[in-house]
């Protein structure tokens, strides 16, 4: 779909990188990026979000470079999206709305697809009273899967009742997930879980360390659904490794609370392992981001070590770094190239060895 992309410069230090990431999710959602427009503001404008000038030139854009769609880095106001798709005629797909798109594109486990529709719907709700109606000739496409433009006819009243039968069904599986933890805290299994910013490699890393063949790929949010593995650590014994979806920063807290039930698997973690992206520039930014949101649902005091993967692109040895009461708190290593994968098997050992069995999570 042929996208005119918008970005706001809202005097964000970080914006490049911000910008760098909208594009990389507009891409992954299938958008053709025929024409770009950025706009620099001190606060957003009330009516839509960019100055009247820049909708106007939006306008024009729009026309000349025959877009089908808007894509705006920023998260909008109903009142902002419905007015620029009036002015504009094209339908304007804001940043949570596209993060949401490409969630609905890659959710492959009945979990996953019911997290999304969830997610998809609450942000929906606030958006009904503007229908579409100048822009029904547009059907299908970016920002529309999922539980598509039917859902969005439906009154308030169907919606929610949509919403609590989703919040059930989840509420179920989380109880199931529940019952699976208590049976491995009473055989004493060790639970690490896999965390990180979105295309930090976690999915490489997990298939290098389980040998399996859960889905990885270099594109943001290649894995949306939990993948859950025994594995056999010398020192350790029997541990359960689960990978879960990566972060991004500004993640919408309707998809942090729509995936509360995969993201309880880092909270119920005995351990955290928060894969890094040791060669992007914007490595601090990111790990500030997860731990945010690793404080937002309540795993911020599980036992974190930070695992500094694709140390390959910076031609940086395997290591272990320890704090200054002797635990490793950091280990160096490139899943890719399967890199220092020992001395993460040798983390996991000592961490399981100072915990002892009577520290398993329930």
């Amino acid at each position: 779909m042929r996208a005119l992309m918008i970005g706001v410069d809202m005097g964000n230090p970080d914006y490049a990188a911000h910008y760098d990431e909208f594009e990389m999710l507009a891409r992954g959602a299938g958008a053709e990026i025929v024409a770009t427009l950025t706009a620099k503001r001190d606060r957003p404008d009330a009516a839509y979000y960019i100055g009247t000038g820049k909708v106007e030139e939006a306008v024009a854009v729009a026309k000349s470079s025959e877009a089908e769609i808007v894509l705006f880095d920023q998260p909008l106001s109903p009142a902002q999206q419905r007015n620029l798709e009036r002015e504009i005629n094209l339908r304007v797909v804001d940043r949570v709305a596209l993060i949401l798109d490409i969630f609905a594109l890659r959710a492959k486990s009945h979990e996953g697809q019911l997290q999304v529709e969830l997610a998809q719907l609450q942000h929906l709700s606030t958006r009904l009273t503007r229908m579409w109606s100048h822009l029904e000739r547009q059907r299908g496409g970016i920002g529309m899967r999922g539980p598509g433009e039917s859902q969005l006819e439906m009154d308030r009243r169907i919606i929610g009742d949509k919403v609590r039968y989703l919040k059930e069904r989840l509420a179920k599986l989380q109880r199931q997930r529940q019952t699976q933890r208590r049976a491995r805290a009473r055989g004493a299994t060790l639970s690490v879980s896999l965390v990180g910013y979105t295309n930090a490699g976690k999915s490489t890393l997990f298939n290098a360390l389980t040998q399996s063949d859960a889905y990885a790929a270099d594109q943001l949010f290649a894995t949306l659904d939990t993948t859950t593995r025994r594995l056999w650590v010398e020192g350790a014994g029997q541990i359960v490794l689960s990978d879960t979806v990566g972060f991004i920063r500004d993640l919408p807290h309707t998809v942090i609370a729509a995936f509360q039930a995969t993201l309880d698997e880092a909270v119920h973690a005995d351990l955290i392992l928060h894969v890094v992206d040791a060669a992007s520039p914007q490595r601090d930014e990111q790990i500030n981001e997860v731990d945010r949101v690793l404080n937002e649902i309540g795993a911020g005091q599980v036992p974190q070590i930070r695992v500094y993967n694709k140390i390959d692109t910076l031609a940086i040895d395997p290591r272990i770094e320890r704090d200054s009461h002797g635990k490793i708190h950091k280990v160096f290593v490139s899943a890719r190239e399967r890199l220092g994968l020992n001395l993460l098997r040798q983390t996991i050992s000592e961490f399981a060895s100072t915990v002892g069995t009577h520290a398993i999570s329930p």
